[in-house]
């Protein structure tokens, strides 16, 4: 005769679970929708707590604002008698995460350009494009619209600086802790005439699940 094969009771009661539970998630899933909702701007949302548009925003229009209201910006309308021209330079990433330069540049370039209390020069990788235009109109454009060579504003003060993060986790949670340092220094002689500092703390908690 044949032997019958037979399963241990709780083999075919933990098998049953488990297809009860695969049913479940496989169920939800279909069910999952994706909803995207359009926020204003400004709007401040933190998903993740890491570095986003609302702390580069926030960090550039504060330490523009010290920046602006120090002794340096008066000293030097009282010896040119003019707006100080400034060019915003290299500024580092040396945080543990990503974090958009670019974007944060740009906010320090509005910061200063919506003052009105500076002159915002180029870029040099900007600067080279703008060479590149004017080089194709003196062969190309006419001689009434042609810009000149040799003509560019140089910049007085450069800013430079760079972004460090300090980072504690215990369990779940996490404590993440920026700091932006910014320095301005005449580029004629090298003097530092102004150093800024902005730091924000985060904390970030995860819930804890439990069955």
């Amino acid at each position: 005769m044949d032997k019958i094969l037979t399963v241990p009771k709780s083999v075919l009661y933990r098998l049953t679970i488990y297809i009860f539970l695969v049913g479940i998630i496989a169920f939800s899933g279909c069910g999952a929708s994706k909803q995207v909702t359009r926020v204003d701007t400004d709007t401040t949302i933190d998903l993740s707590g890491r570095w986003n548009d609302t702390d580069s925003r926030m960090v550039a229009d504060e330490i523009i604002g010290d920046c602006l209201n120090h002794s340096w910006i008066n000293n030097h309308g009282i010896s040119t008698g003019g707006k100080p021209s400034v060019i915003v330079g290299g500024i580092r990433n040396k945080s543990t995460e990503h974090i958009a330069v670019g974007t944060f540049i740009s906010d320090i370039e509005r910061a200063f350009i919506n003052s009105g209390k500076v002159r915002t020069v180029a870029s040099s990788s900007e600067r080279s494009e703008l060479r590149e235009e004017r080089a194709d109109q003196a062969e190309f454009a006419s001689l009434e619209t042609v810009k000149q060579m040799g003509r560019e504003h140089g910049a007085d003060y450069m800013m430079t600086g760079e972004i460090n993060t300090i980072e504690d986790r215990e369990g779940g949670d996490q404590v993440v802790f920026y700091q932006t340092d910014l320095t301005l220094t005449n580029i004629e002689t090298n003097e530092k005439v102004w150093i800024g500092q902005k730091k924000i703390k985060k904390f970030i908690g995860r819930s804890k699940f439990k069955m």
